[in-house]
């Protein structure tokens, strides 16, 4: 990857994203729990949450992960609380579709991974990008 394509992927967004994750830290009663890791690169994301009426009602994540990673989880984060499990599962197919056939930007309200449409380019950072939603679809088929 030349320099010039570093700063395209890690744009001043992306970085921004990164730095302010929302829903850090672990939860003290999750309903359900899965922790999910990034083979090639390592990134790890553990998730817990409190499903209540069908909805996330409480989230926390714990995030180990490069910048895409980060971000992505807090792209995720800002909008999974009040989510059903279909909402989740529909976004995390709409984002892989987006990095991997360069689909459409998920629906709201996960429309901020606008913000990492340049990633497409890399599918080695595709299951960063996607762990928090894998995290959060493995907690939710399992109860913590």
């Amino acid at each position: 990857m030349s320099d010039g394509d570093l700063i395209k992927l890690y744009s001043q967004r992306i970085l921004a994203l990164a730095a302010d994750v929302p829903h850090l830290g672990r939860l003290p009663a999750p309903t359900h729990s899965a922790t999910k890791r990034a083979p090639l690169c390592g990134s790890v994301v553990t998730v817990d949450l409190v499903l209540e009426g069908g909805r996330i009602a409480d989230y926390a994540q714990e995030v180990r992960a490069c910048a895409l990673g980060q971000a992505s989880a807090a792209i995720f984060g800002a909008a999974v609380v009040g989510c059903t499990p279909e909402q989740v599962a529909r976004l995390r197919d709409e984002l892989a579709t987006m990095l991997k056939e360069a689909g459409p930007t998920p629906q709201p309200p996960f429309d901020g991974y606008e913000a990492l449409r340049p990633a497409r380019d890399y599918a080695n950072r595709h299951a960063s990008i996607l762990l928090a939603p894998d995290a959060t679809l493995a907690a939710l088929a399992s109860l913590a």
